[in-house]
């Protein structure tokens, strides 16, 4: 029976049970299947002047490819957006559409926007499902571009330059490829070996090669790639893993991870696998301070261990800047959230371990330069939340590690590498950067945006443009 479609409302989604997923790691989103991406697709307005294109960091032509998907094209669904991103069911999955494209959607004016991730995400997997591959690259141009980071930006960037022509090398420091996406990311929000590692796959069948283990600035650094290896020229795509931290009382406490650890152990190491050795704590009362996407991870992770969690975030839940989706996630899972409150020590037993968190209650004042109010301690206000775990998912920095062995190389004062905008050159001429070692920590989908932004720069350089 054909599906009924209110053109004010997206078709729903299926989903895990929440009582049912917070016991396991499976994918929490199901997507849809054929008839519901179908009915769906045929909401699109097909704008003229497509908003929700201009709101997609990648520049997905976004209403060529929903056209496909109305007319029962999925392949050719695939080839549009493949035209534009190396990663389509990892985004599919986890850019925050709702303040990108489907934020811009013109549907979303007087109703629900055109589910276009939801539609991304079907056209990939039903691609992989049936074997189809991205286009292979051009005849080569005999000239090799070494990429470092072979997370969601070095990706993007190798796919676009290896269509080009060009024979790229991605140099990663882990054991395994796919940087945040395998380490960061939990498998319920996006499954490792079905989706991330063919999404690489996908990546290296375009001609790109990827050394594991190689950590540039140790195995080698950026002036040896370029004149030992005779790179013509590199990219940074190394992210932003040095964990951030409050410094307060009892933080050296044992029980006491950051976010990344945490994760890392979790989903690049396994350890919420009973055939795995990683040492994790189980901890029977968890308290994750931070109100971003990592800190819904880790708190979402820390519930399927068998803890009990509460999220500590010194704003309201207005300003908690996580996606939507992942907070009512979390929400329906059980995660209690202390908001307006803000951690003051973490309070340890006579054996250094943690017993429990000290906080204080807020309340927010004037703006700050975010632009968010700022929040302001209430005096007196104090009172302690009985824990045996804390994870800190404050934010993360560029590790200086490629910038400090690299001559010529401008950081700015959060050591993040200084680029253009435009094109992603640094002041190193032949050196190129992007992503969060950029920016700092951002998106997956802003990253991939630089890495196709930086694609074209290389290009242009190398072509004298």
């Amino acid at each position: 029976m054909a599906i009924e479609v209110d053109m004010m409302k997206k078709v729903p989604v299926s989903e895990q049970d929440p009582e049912v997923r917070a016991k396991n790691f499976d994918e929490v989103c199901l997507g849809y299947n054929e008839e519901e991406a179908r009915a769906e697709s045929t909401r699109c307005l097909q704008c003229k002047n497509p908003k929700c294109v201009e709101g997609c960091p990648v520049r997905i032509d976004i209403p060529g490819f929903i056209a496909k998907l109305k007319e029962g094209d999925n392949a050719g669904a695939y080839e549009i957006i493949g035209e534009a991103s190396s990663l389509p069911a990892v985004c599919g999955r986890v850019c925050p559409q709702e303040s990108q494209c489907e934020g811009q959607c013109i549907r979303g004016i007087k109703g629900e926007p055109v589910s276009i991730g939801k539609l991304e995400r079907f056209t990939a997997d039903w691609a992989r499902e049936h074997g189809i591959k991205p286009v292979k690259k051009a005849h080569s141009k005999g000239r090799k571009v070494a990429v470092v980071g072979a997370g969601p930006s070095g990706l993007t960037c190798a796919g676009d330059l290896a269509r080009m022509g060009y024979d790229v090398t991605i140099f990663e420091a882990l054991h395994k490829a796919g940087g945040v996406l395998v380490y960061g990311i939990p498998e319920f929000r996006l499954p490792k070996d079905e989706v991330v590692e063919k999404e690489i796959e996908n990546v290296k069948a375009l001609g790109v090669e990827i050394k594991t283990d190689y950590i540039i600035g140790r195995s080698e650094t950026v002036d040896e790639l370029m004149d030992r290896q005779g790179f013509s020229a590199i990219y940074l795509a190394s992210g932003a893993g040095l964990p951030m931290f409050m410094h307060i009382p009892g933080e050296q406490a044992l029980g006491v991870y950051s976010a990344n650890e945490y994760l890392t152990r979790a989903n690049l190491m396994k350890a919420y696998r009973d055939d795995y050795d990683t040492p994790i704590n189980k901890g029977k009362k968890t308290v994750v301070v931070g109100g971003g996407n990592v800190a819904m991870d880790a708190a979402r992770t820390a519930l399927r261990l068998g803890s009990d969690v509460t999220i500590v975030y010194r704003r309201s839940e207005k300003e908690l800047p996580a996606r939507v989706e992942e907070v009512h996630h979390a929400k329906e899972e059980g995660i209690e959230f202390a908001l307006l409150t803000n951690p003051v020590e973490i309070l340890e037993d006579e054996e250094g371990l943690v017993r429990g968190i000290r906080v204080i209650k807020m309340e927010l004042g004037e703006p700050d330069a975010s632009g968010r109010r700022r929040p302001v301690e209430i005096p007196g206000s104090e009172y302690e939340i009985e824990c045996d775990t804390v994870i800190m998912a404050l934010g993360t920095t560029p590790n200086p590690l490629i910038s400090g062995t690299t001559e010529g190389l401008e950081t700015n004062k959060k050591k993040c590498i200084v680029t253009d905008e435009d094109t992603g050159a640094t002041s190193r001429p032949g050196v190129f950067a992007g992503g969060d070692c950029a920016t700092g920590a951002a998106t997956v989908i802003l990253a991939m945006g630089a890495g196709r932004r930086a694609a074209k720069g290389i290009d242009d350089y190398l072509n004298g443009k």
